[in-house]
């Protein structure tokens, strides 16, 4: 049984841990944040989103113990991740849900506190690999101790794009993610921890675009879209599911014309366990809590031929939350 460690109670950290206890295979030993574990129970315990966990949730400050139900978890307030006992605890991997060691060098820090793995819940750079589970976890070896599990734009971007270029192999193209609310946004216009001036603005009154590599990291899952596609986001004010749409200029080399009826047809017979298909006139709230990567909307396609090819507008659902935590699992039990 892998013995694992999370770094990180924000959101996806907390639903990671909701996650863990229904797994038998994945023991949950450690949590480390620096907020009030006071504070990480209360949310661990009710939210807004998902509902109440159904578990007493309770953290004892003399013994450094947070009780889930009748689990106890060590729990640390450790700003410094290589000072964290993960040798001690015996960690087999690391969880780093806290957007602080989204690095090779920077997660290093848990492999010299003991950790044998570290997977990321965000992009890390060219060094680490990027791997979404279904789709390239077959280049994981033994050796690789740092891993990326991509963001979770790219994990529902990822099994779309792919689906497209085997039935339509992609040129080029541009994706956009219409994003939901996230914790990085202000909630009344203020200044932006990091920055971002649009970021700055009130998140529940504003449209908000901002800068994005989900869409040129798919070429580090997909190397035949390598340098293909390019793409940017769209905040909007709704608490869950996002949807991608993608532009892109592809080749068709099937019998007759390539329109929207046969390009969905196509993409149909993609669907699989991590790629859905609907013809429904859904919305974001239809999809809040999926654990599919991405749903692909048949009902926005679009077909217009060009001298060579054709250009097409095709979309999916997908959640930010639950459908990334539910591939970052999933690769978390096969390594």
């Amino acid at each position: 049984m892998k013995r694992v460690a999370v770094n990180g109670m924000g959101r996806i950290g907390r639903l990671v841990v909701r996650s863990l206890l229904e797994c038998e295979d994945v023991e949950l030993v450690a949590v480390n944040d620096i907020a009030s574990m006071e504070t990480i129970a209360y949310l661990l315990a009710h939210s807004t989103e998902y509902g109440a966990l159904g578990e007493r949730v309770s953290f004892d400050e003399a013994a450094g113990v947070l009780t889930i139900g009748e689990k106890a978890v060590r729990a640390f307030r450790e700003p410094d991740a290589s000072a964290l006992p993960w040798r001690e605890l015996g960690i087999d991997v690391v969880l780093e849900c806290s957007g602080a060691y989204c690095s090779r060098a920077k997660a290093e820090a848990h492999i010299d506190a003991g950790a044998k793995r570290v997977l990321i819940s965000a992009a890390a750079g060219s060094d680490v690999p990027t791997v979404v589970f279904g789709i390239n976890d077959s280049i994981l070896t033994e050796s690789d101790d740092i891993i990326s599990a991509a963001s979770c734009s790219t994990v529902g971007l990822a099994p779309f794009a792919k689906a497209l270029n085997e039935v339509a192999p992609i040129c080029q193209g541009i994706a956009t993610t219409i994003h939901a609310l996230t914790p990085s946004q202000m909630t009344l216009d203020d200044a932006q921890p990091k920055g971002n001036l649009r970021r700055s603005r009130t998140a529940s009154e504003n449209i908000i675009p901002t800068t994005a590599a989900f869409a040129q990291a798919v070429g580090l899952v997909l190397p035949e879209l390598q340098g293909k596609l390019s793409g940017y986001a769209i905040r909007v004010p709704v608490t869950r599911g996002s949807l991608s749409t993608l532009y892109a200029v592809v080749s068709y080399g099937g019998e007759g014309a390539l329109d929207a009826d046969r390009l969905n047809e196509l993409m149909h017979a993609q669907e699989s366990w991590m790629f859905g298909y609907t013809e429904e006139e859904l919305v974001s709230s239809d999809i809040a809590g999926t654990d599919l990567y991405s749903i692909f909307d048949a009902t926005q396609t679009k077909v217009s031929p060009l001298e060579e090819g054709y250009l097409v507008e095709v979309a999916a659902w997908f959640d930010n939350e639950t459908s990334y935590v539910s591939q970052y699992v999933k690769l978390l039990r096969s390594l």
